[in-house]
């Protein structure tokens, strides 16, 4: 996959700066380690990043220094870098930094840093007769990072592909008798021969009355005879998420089963042909939550039809029902997220099915294609 490139990390500085000069700020501190990333490319688990109109500031300690000073020797540098070692306190160093280069109007990311963190600063601050107002704000790094780059979408498409290795070597570990849980320990034995970093998230094996639950841990309980069994996984590949969720069947299966499983696939077809650019991601939620409402199976479908996918396995864009706290987005290329519809019922089991999708010019690319037809082991 091709890594981020200079171009790439400028012109995603470029979008944030926008954003910025929209909300009259100088400057932005940014403390989430994965927006750091995105903005420079520094993987580290600590860092600062001071975003300016000019200049990117990054404060790193002693056990990165050497890292970030390699690191821009690569094709993949990060234009315009200023670095800040930090010998303690990343607080002192940041105050000590936004002294040095002169900024008043200053934004954070109100989501990453605490009451007590800000309060700090703020203090600090006027102890040292800084002229400087800390004020919060609201994803805009995040939002920058929904739509991804060819970089990005490269990786993705790549990490996607790669769940079909994995997902054959799940559904050959699915019998009767055998454990949720050593299930679980073949699908993530599989991501790792497949090349991923790490697993996405804990893998979910849920079967039985088990699959009714969206978040089941997998445990000691034996599969048996007709269990619906739901298989939830995905990996790291450098540094991005894929995610797929399958369920599959021991046989015999009851009609009721069948039916579960064919309504979940229709909702799942019916999301799928709704993406397309211009479409609001709650369009794409009513399109899956209208066919298993008229199934009668509304009640069975409590979350959100898919979540962003990239550098975090939930980031933006988020598919889900009108929110009074979350306003509909507009798609656009560029924009990577799930389409997983489900249903459950209670003591009876459940079913859902989970594609990872790119918005293209004119529709979607369904980047995982492992098969979606109910299999009867």
């Amino acid at each position: 996959m091709p890594p981020s490139t200079t171009a790439h990390l400028a012109a995603r500085q470029a979008r944030v700066r926008q954003a910025l000069d929209a909300l009259s700020l100088d400057a932005l501190v940014v403390t989430s380690a994965t927006n750091v990333r995105y903005l420079t490319g520094h993987a580290g688990s600590a860092g600062l990043l001071v975003l300016t109109a000019k200049t990117a500031h990054l404060l790193v300690d002693f056990r990165y220094r050497d890292a970030v000073q390699m690191s821009q020797q690569s094709p993949g540098a990060c234009p315009d870098l200023r670095t800040w070692e930090v010998p303690g306190s990343y607080d002192e160093a940041l105050l000590g930094c936004l002294a040095a280069i002169g900024v008043s109007a200053i934004g954070f990311e109100a989501a990453h840093v605490t009451v007590a963190t800000h309060e700090w600063w703020r203090t600090a601050a006027d102890a040292r007769r800084l002229a400087v107002a800390f004020r919060p704000t609201t994803a805009v790094v995040e939002q920058a990072r929904a739509v991804k780059d060819a970089s990005e979408i490269a990786t993705l498409r790549e990490a996607a592909r790669r769940l079909d290795d994995v997902v054959r070597a799940a559904i050959g570990a699915v019998r009767a008798g055998v454990r949720e849980r050593d299930v679980a320990a073949a699908i993530e034995s599989a991501l790792r021969a497949a090349g991923y970093e790490r697993p996405a998230f804990d893998t979910i094996v849920a079967s039985g009355p088990h699959s009714a639950l969206p978040h089941h841990r997998a445990g000691e309980r034996m599969l048996g005879s007709g269990d619906l069994v739901v298989l939830d996984f995905g990996g790291v590949l450098d540094g991005y998420c894929s995610d797929l969720t399958r369920t599959v069947a021991i046989g015999p299966l009851s009609p009721e089963a069948r039916g579960l499983y064919a309504a979940v696939y229709e909702a799942q077809q019916a999301a799928v042909a709704a993406v397309r650019p211009g479409v609001e991601t709650t369009a794409v939620d009513a399109a899956a939550r209208q066919v298993l409402e008229a199934r009668g199976l509304g009640a069975a479908f409590g979350h959100g039809t898919g979540h962003g996918l990239g550098l975090e396995i939930h980031e933006e864009p988020r598919i889900t029902r009108p929110r009074s706290d979350l306003a509909p987005v507009p798609l656009v290329p560029g924009m990577v997220f799930t389409i997983e519809p489900g249903a459950y019922l209670s003591g009876f089991g459940g079913v859902r099915i989970e594609d990872d999708v790119l918005v293209t010019e004119d529709g979607c690319e369904v980047l995982t294609t492992a098969p979606r037809e109910l299999q009867i082991l």
